[in-house]
C-alpha cells in the first residue's frame, strides 16, 4: 500500500513509513506486523497509526505515534513544533516533581536578594552615619555588585564542575546554596562596610547556581515544545521573591526601631539591627539545601548510576508519608533493545515494576560518549549569544541595582538645594535631582509591585505570545520597552506629592505613576530574560558542554552585573550631588539600544550544531 506524501508533510513526518509495512500490510482492518519487528499499523477511520518503539531523530526528542490522516491530505501552515507548543498547557509539563524541586531552590535566592535591597541602604546609613547620600549610592553599587563579581571569577568553574562526573549538577547546587547561607548570616551581623562586602563576595565565589538550574532544566525538559514554559519558571520564580522577598526585609529589618514596644529592650536587635531578615533567608536556604538532598535528581549522563543516598532517603519519606495510599505510576515500556535494569539501580522517583515489563529510567540512554574540547565551544551564534546576554544583564541588573537606592534616596528639598555647591540651578526637563525618600516597608511594597506585575503576566500572556511569535522575535520585541522605561524612571522624583519636601513622596498619583514606569520594564523583562535563557541554552555547540556553556553565560552576565552597578552606582551618586540624578538612566537607555541592535546578529540553534564520534541521536523524537 503507498502512502500519500501530502497526508505525511501534513503532519510533519521526516521519516518514510517503512517498507516493510507497506509490504506486509494487506488492506484488513487491525493488520500489523510480526511482533518484536519495532512498527505497527492499524487503520481505523481512514487513519493510519505507526507506532515507534524507539525515538526517531528529530527536534522534539521523544517516542511519538505519528497520524497520518490519508483521506484529506493538508499542508501545514505553521513548524511543528509551533503546533505544538500551542496545545501545551502547565499541567502538560513532564517530571513536574523535580521542576518543582529545581523552583524551590531558585526560589530562596531571590528571597536573599530582593530581601536585603530594601534596607540596605538604611544598613549602609547605620554603618556611618557621617557619609552623604551620594557615597551610600556608591557603596551600596559595590555592595550589590560584589556578588556578581565573584560569581563572574567562579561561575564558569562551577559549570565544570558540574560538568564533571565526579561532582555532577547537585553537588553543586548543594555548595551554592549552603555558601549562600553562611554569607547571609554573615552580612546580617556585619558591623562595617568592609565586613559586609566580604561576606556578600563569599556568596557569590560559591554560589553558580543559575546556570546549574538552567541546565538542568533543559535536561530534564527536553522537548522544545515545552521550552517556553519550561524555562519560564526560574524568571517566574524570580518574580514570586520580589514579592515576598522585599516585604520580609521591609518588616523585619531594624525591629527595635520599628517596633520598640516589643524588641526595644532586646540588646541583641539593638547591636544587629539587620540580622533578623538575613537569619529568616539563611533558614530558607537551609530548607533548601536538604530539599535539593533528598528530592532532587541527578541530570549528568555520566553520573546516572551513581548511588544517591540522599535520594534513598527522599523515596523512603515519601513511602512512609504515603503509607496506605494507592499510587499508579505510567512509565514507558521498555523494548527488546533498551538494557535491563533493576530497582535498587533506577534513578527516578516513582518508578515501579510492571508485570511482564521491564523498568526504564526516565532519563533515558546517553546521547554522547565524548566531551567537546573547550576551544571549539566559541562559535559565532555563541559570542553572539553571548554577547547580547551580556548587555541584557548589564542594564537589567543594573537597573535592579539603582532602582532601590533610587526609591530611598531623599527627597529633593529647594530649601538646601543640590548637594555640590557647583552644581546647575534646577531646570527642567533635564536639569533636576532628588530620589523618592521611601522607607523600607515603603521600598519592599514597591519592589512587590515588580513581582505582581510580572507573575501574573508569565503565567498567562507570555506562553501564549511566545508560541504564535517564536523565540527569537518575541526576544527582539520586547527588548524595546527596556530604553522607555530607563527614560522615564528618573521623572518620578518630579511627580508631585501629597506631602511637601522633605517628606517621602506620597500620594495616589505617586504610586500610579510607580506602577507605570515599572509596568514598561516588567513587560520587557517577562518576555525577554526567559526568551534569551531559551537562547543560551540552544547556542550550546554539544550537550556534553551544556553545564559549561551555562556556567559561561552566568560569568558574562555576572561580569556585565558588576561592572554596571558599580560604575553606575557611581555616576548615580556623582549626578545626585551635581544636580542632575537621570544622566546615569538615560545612558542606561543608550545601553540597551545597542542590545537591541546586537539581538540581530543571534540565530537560534539546535544545541547540537557540532557533531561527535560516537554520538547518538537515537533519544530524539518526532
Amino acid at each position: 500500500m503507498a502512502v500519500d506524501s501530502d497526508a505525511e508533510d501534513a503532519v510533519g513526518i521526516v521519516h518514510d513509513v517503512p517498507t516493510a509495512i507497506r509490504d506486509n500490510y494487506d488492506g484488513r482492518e487491525g493488520a500489523s506486523l510480526p511482533a518484536g519487528s519495532g512498527p505497527a499499523i492499524d487503520l481505523e477511520s481512514g487513519s493510519l497509526s505507526v507506532v515507534y518503539h524507539h525515538p526517531l531523530p528529530s527536534s522534539s526528542r521523544t517516542s511519538s505515534t505519528i497520524l497520518a490522516d490519508l483521506s484529506t491530505p493538508a499542508t501545514v501552515d505553521a513548524p511543528r513544533e509551533q503546533v505544538d507548543a500551542a496545545k501545551v498547557s502547565w499541567g502538560d509539563l513532564p517530571r513536574k516533581d523535580q521542576l518543582v524541586v529545581i523552583t524551590l531552590t531558585r526560589l530562596s535566592e531571590p528571597l536573599v536578594q530582593t530581601s536585603l535591597q530594601s534596607y540596605m541602604f538604611y544598613q549602609l546609613k547605620w554603618f556611618d552615619p557621617t557619609l552623604p547620600d551620594s557615597v551610600i549610592s556608591s557603596q551600596a553599587g559595590v555592595l550589590h555588585a560584589s556578588f556578581t563579581a565573584a560569581q563572574f571569577l567562579t561561575a564558569m568553574l562551577w559549570g565544570q564542575v558540574a560538568d564533571s562526573s565526579r561532582f555532577g549538577r547537585k553537588t553543586v547546587l548543594m555548595i551554592g546554596l549552603a555558601g549562600t547561607m553562611i554569607s547571609c548570616i554573615g552580612f546580617g551581623v556585619s558591623t562595617s562596610f568592609w565586613q559586609a562586602l566580604v561576606f556578600r563576595s563569599l556568596g557569590g565565589i560559591t554560589n553558580g547556581n543559575v546556570g546549574v538550574l538552567r541546565t538542568m532544566i533543559s535536561e530534564t525538559v527536553q522537548e522544545k515544545k515545552y521550552q517556553s514554559r519550561a524555562f519560564l519558571l526560574l524568571p517566574m520564580t524570580f518574580n514570586i521573591g520580589t514579592i515576598i522577598g522585599p516585604m520580609l526585609g521591609g518588616v523585619l529589618s531594624d525591629p527595635a526601631g520599628s517596633y520598640p514596644n516589643l524588641f526595644g529592650h532586646i540588646k541583641f536587635f539593638q547591636q544587629f539591627p539587620y540580622a533578623t531578615p538575613n537569619i529568616v533567608s539563611a533558614f530558607f536556604l537551609l530548607c533548601a539545601v536538604f530539599v535539593v538532598w533528598l528530592f532532587l535528581e541527578e541530570t549528568l549522563d555520566s553520573r546516572l548510576d551513581h548511588h544517591d543516598k540522599g535520594l534513598e532517603l527522599g523515596r523512603k519519606l515519601i513511602t512512609w508519608f504515603n503509607k496506605g495510599k494507592s499510587r499508579v505510576s505510567y512509565r514507558r515500556l521498555a523494548t527488546e533493545e533498551d538494557p535491563a535494569t533493576d530497582g535498587e539501580n533506577s534513578r527516578s522517583t516513582g518508578e515501579a515494576f510492571i508485570p511482564g515489563n521491564k523498568l526504564m529510567p526516565t532519563q533515558g540512554r546517553r546521547k554522547y560518549t565524548q566531551r567537546l574540547a573547550f576551544r571549539r565551544i566559541f562559535t559565532p551564534n555563541v559570542v553572539c549569544t553571548l554577547a547580547a546576554s551580556s548587555l541584557l544583564a548589564f542594564h537589567v541588573g543594573t537597573f535592579n541595582s539603582l532602582w532601590f537606592i533610587f526609591l530611598s534616596t531623599p527627597v529633593y528639598d529647594p530649601a538646601k538645594g543640590a548637594e555640590s555647591p557647583d552644581a546647575p540651578q534646577r531646570k527642567l526637563p533635564f536639569i533636576f535631582t532628588g530620589g523618592l525618600g521611601l522607607h523600607p516597608r515603603e521600598v519592599g511594597m514597591a519592589m512587590a509591585i515588580l513581582g505582581v506585575l510580572g507573575i501574573g503576566l508569565q503565567i498567562v500572556v507570555y506562553p501564549w505570545l511566545s508560541t504564535r511569535l517564536g523565540t527569537i522575535r518575541s526576544w527582539r520585541l520586547f527588548l524595546l520597552f527596556f530604553p522607555f522605561t530607563y527614560f522615564l524612571v528618573p521623572y518620578l522624583s518630579i511627580v508631585p506629592s501629597s506631602a511637601p519636601p522633605p517628606e517621602p513622596k506620597d500620594g495616589v498619583v505617586v504610586w500610579l505613576a510607580i506602577a507605570g514606569v515599572l509596568c514598561f520594564h516588567v513587560v520587557g523583562r517577562t518576555f525577554a530574560l526567559p526568551a534569551q535563557t531559551i537562547l543560551v541554552n540552544n547556542c550550546t555547540p554539544h550537550p556534553s558542554v551544556l553545564g559549561t556553556v551555562h556556567g559561561i553565560g552566568q560569568s558574562v552576565s555576572s561580569l556585565a552585573r558588576t561592572v554596571g552597578p558599580v560604575l553606575c552606582g557611581f555616576l548615580y551618586g556623582l549626578g545626585l550631588a551635581r544636580g542632575v540624578v537621570g544622566a546615569v538612566f538615560w545612558g542606561l537607555s543608550g545601553v540597551a539600544v545597542c542590545g537591541i541592535v546586537a539581538s540581530l546578529f543571534v540565530h537560534e540553534g539546535n544545541g547540537h550544531e557540532i557533531w561527535l564520534e560516537g554520538d547518538d541521536d537515537g533519544d530524539q523524537g518526532i
